[in-house]
């Protein structure tokens, strides 16, 4: 996973620049439009073939195109590349993500699930600012080049990886999935905190008066740091009295911290706020995934996994859209209240859940309709 992540985000601001701004848009959508549909057809491929031929495929799918990047700069050239890599990514990430899961105790879930995050986190961290400061210092073929090694190098740890669980039950489906109250719910209050993350990293600059660029700093550090530390001590919590009571505080926490960051002509308001979101929203990445884990079978490790990583990237793009359009008309400072306030419909998936709490395996029966 950490060549996975160090492939995908070393190129991830690049590619739009390298675009030039006409194609910027058509570039990055093109990867995440990709990530999103490999993401719904991941768990049956990991199910057919198993966790070691789904990563390599993956690897060999987000690196192989970077290495050829930057061949030509036609755009649909550029927009292929994209797709490729995104369906690369999205495949590292359900088979990676359901492999996680069945090498965790289930009683160490919650903690361990908090370890790879921070293991995983760690290079996005440092990739993404790398590969803008090397494409503006030695240019962009180097950086697509080290993107392609990265991804590619990593197949050579998964031979020693575990291959797929010996379990005769049947696989989980996406549609049983989404069908299944017992992990929507958790789902979808995760996808609303996902979507005020994306209004945060894509809009806060722009909301802050430039007086006070700094305090923008400041708090994209902050979020990031925030969400890490309460993802883990979610984890140790969870593993103790359970997940399921912590989806709705991460939601609350989430929400208030939005309403807070909406006074945006107070530095204090805007640290203080993304601080709090900060923590609601690695509360929810961590109780809403060891949650969706308990309640399925070994085999639905990969529709989980697909399933949660859709919520994320559905959930930032959704949120980066809207709020777009929505900042528009009513401002930014409006925009952030409005969106803090309507994140709370998702109190009803999170009411509902705390008080239906489904068994393991629920997908296959009644009781997580």
């Amino acid at each position: 996973m950490i060549g996975a992540s160090v492939s995908f985000f070393l190129l991830l601001s690049v590619v739009p620049a390298y675009a030039t701004a006409s194609g910027a848009g058509p570039a990055t959508g093109a990867l995440m439009l990709s990530t999103v549909l490999g993401e719904l057809a991941a768990p049956r491929f990991v199910a057919r073939y198993g966790y070691r031929v789904a990563l390599i495929a993956g690897l060999a799918l987000l690196g192989a195109p970077a290495l050829v990047l930057t061949v030509s700069h036609s755009l649909a050239w550029i927009v292929l590349v994209c797709l490729v890599r995104g369906l690369g990514f999205a495949l590292t990430l359900v088979a990676g993500g359901a492999l996680t899961a069945s090498l965790i105790p289930a009683e160490r879930r919650g903690e361990g699930l908090a370890l790879v995050g921070v293991v995983s986190g760690v290079p996005s961290l440092i990739a993404l600012p790398l590969g803008v400061w090397l494409a503006a210092h030695v240019g962009c073929t180097p950086v697509a080049v080290a993107a392609g090694v990265a991804a590619l190098a990593a197949v050579a740890s998964v031979p020693g990886l575990p291959d797929r669980e010996a379990t005769s039950e049947k696989p989980v489906g996406m549609v049983a999935a989404l069908r299944t109250g017992a992990l929507a719910r958790p789902a979808i209050v995760f996808a609303t905190t996902a979507l005020a993350t994306g209004i945060i990293v894509t809009f806060l600059p722009l909301a802050v008066p430039a007086a006070a660029s700094g305090v923008v700093a400041v708090a994209l550090f902050t979020q990031p740091a925030a969400s890490t530390a309460a993802r883990w001590a979610a984890g140790r919590y969870g593993d103790r009295h359970g997940p399921a009571r912590l989806v709705l505080p991460s939601l609350l926490l989430s929400a208030g911290g939005m309403l807070i960051t909406a006074f945006t002509g107070s530095p204090v308001a805007v640290v203080a706020g993304v601080a709090v979101f900060g923590v609601g929203f690695g509360i929810a990445q961590n109780a809403t995934l060891t949650l969706m884990y308990a309640r399925v079978p070994a085999s639905g490790y990969g529709t989980v996994s697909a399933l949660w990583n859709l919520a994320y990237d559905g959930g930032m793009g959704v949120g980066a859209v809207g709020f777009g359009t929505l900042a528009g008309p009513a401002g930014y400072a409006a925009a952030f209240a409005i969106t803090g306030a309507l994140m709370l419909v998702a109190l009803v998936p999170a009411v509902r859940d705390l008080r239906t709490p489904a068994p393991k395996g629920c997908p296959a029966g009644p009781a997580g309709a």
